[in-house]
């Protein structure tokens, strides 16, 4: 019989009222808040980093092929590339890709009665797949490619729309900015549909449209492009898959991920990295400090206890195992309703998105939530050590304790 178990049982589950059984309950209710906390915050940062790296892998894709240039800006213009087999082609050699798109961008002014407005247009081809923005269209539909010449249509975001007081079937006047200090170009254009991303830096800067008027309009041949979008199947390949894809194509082209072009996005990501660790820690902190202090007052309260069981020939590592017991039903019982409380949080969540967030800011109106399984896990489990690991600091007191002081011990 594990007498050790059996005391550590009585004592907890103990029904009658006692200042160490108030201890006890409060020692499991802080051990689930902070259980619950650190869940909802693996779930919630995870659901906010992946939602907006969804939104800009989306928009521009994984992976970009253009041109070689030592120094450009993320929304300059392209320095054109001809159409090659050895980039069309990359889907056989890597089958993690998915898709490869060819794109072109150029700066242009909108124009409107009332008012005007700089965009950086995007010029698509008539295979690109619309699929992957399906979900930011908000009104109307996407542009739609004529068998000869140029699409007359354009795709503008929300923002811009209500800067200009424009809405889906208006017209525009876009005035293309030419280089070599040319006079602008200007083109009537008929607004197809509006998007929103959320991201503002895109929503205040990017319209869509057809790449065989930015083709045109830079006097390139039919087979020149801007540069190619690479969508993979999976994001977690795309360091490698940038760094493999720069020996299958020429030279004086360059492979880029989309967290090398955007870094300021990403790093702003990777930064709640560091608050889930001080939070975990914060946590993990409170949870084993909290059960210290809960098996410190339950020694001291039970020290009669100790001194009887220390009288009739216990070793002081069966009563210290008492305690140890007891720490360890205060801490699977704290883990337990932890889990449930914070995994109800976030399906709560994910359900109705009653926790709201100012999207200029965020880039997301609701707080998104994607749970891990084994970080979840992993969380249970590491609680779980380091709480048990310092349980045995109290359990030390019990080696000090006199059988015959304790008895009489009030």
């Amino acid at each position: 019989m594990n007498i050790s178990g059996f005391i550590a049982k009585r004592i907890a589950f103990n029904e009658q009222k006692s200042f160490s059984r108030f201890v006890i309950r409060l020692s499991v209710s802080a051990t689930i808040i902070s259980v619950m906390v650190m869940i909802v915050t693996l779930a919630f940062t995870g659901g906010f980093q992946k939602t907006i790296s969804d939104k800009v892998f989306s928009f521009w894709g994984h992976i970009r092929i253009h041109n070689f240039e030592a120094v450009r800006v993320s929304i300059a213009e392209e320095t054109p590339i001809v159409r090659n087999d050895s980039i069309t082609s990359l889907p056989k050699a890597f089958p993690e890709i998915k898709s490869i798109q060819a794109y072109a961008t150029k700066n242009a002014i909108l124009k409107t009665s009332e008012s005007l407005e700089g965009v950086l247009f995007k010029g698509v081809e008539n295979d690109y797949d619309f699929r992957n923005i399906d979900k930011f269209l908000v009104k109307g539909r996407w542009i739609n490619f004529p068998d000869s010449g140029y699409s007359n249509e354009i795709n503008l975001s929300e923002s811009i729309a209500k800067q200009l007081k424009l809405d889906v079937n208006d017209q525009l006047l876009i005035y293309f900015i030419q280089s070599g200090g040319a006079s602008p170009r200007p083109r009537r254009l008929t607004i197809a549909g509006i998007f929103k991303t959320g991201i503002e830096e895109y929503d205040k800067l990017i319209a869509i449209g057809d790449l065989k008027l930015i083709q045109r309009l830079n006097g390139w041949a039919g087979d020149e492009v801007g540069g190619y979008e690479v969508f993979l199947k999976d994001y977690h390949d795309m360091d490698r898959l940038s760094e493999e894809i720069m020996y299958k194509i020429p030279i004086e082209y360059k492979s880029s991920t989309i967290e090398q072009i955007f870094p300021n996005i990403f790093d702003w990501l990777n930064l709640q990295n560091q608050t889930i660790v001080i939070v975990l820690i914060i946590m993990v902190v409170i949870a084993t400090l909290n059960l210290i202090t809960c098996l410190l007052i339950l020694v001291l309260d039970r020290t009669r206890m100790i001194g009887v069981l220390k009288a009739i020939g216990a070793k002081n590592w069966l009563v210290q195992k008492v305690f140890l017991y007891h720490g360890a039903i205060i801490s699977v019982a704290g883990l337990i309703g932890g889990n449930i409380l914070g995994l109800l949080v976030c399906w709560l969540q994910a359900k109705y998105g009653f926790i709201k967030l100012q999207e200029e800011a965020y880039y997301i109106s609701t707080a998104a939530v994607h749970l891990v399984w084994w970080q979840v896990l992993l969380v249970n489990v590491l609680t779980f050590i380091i709480c048990f690991l310092v349980l045995m600091i109290p359990t030390l007191i019990v080696k000090r304790i006199q059988p015959v002081k304790a008895i009489q011990f009030r």
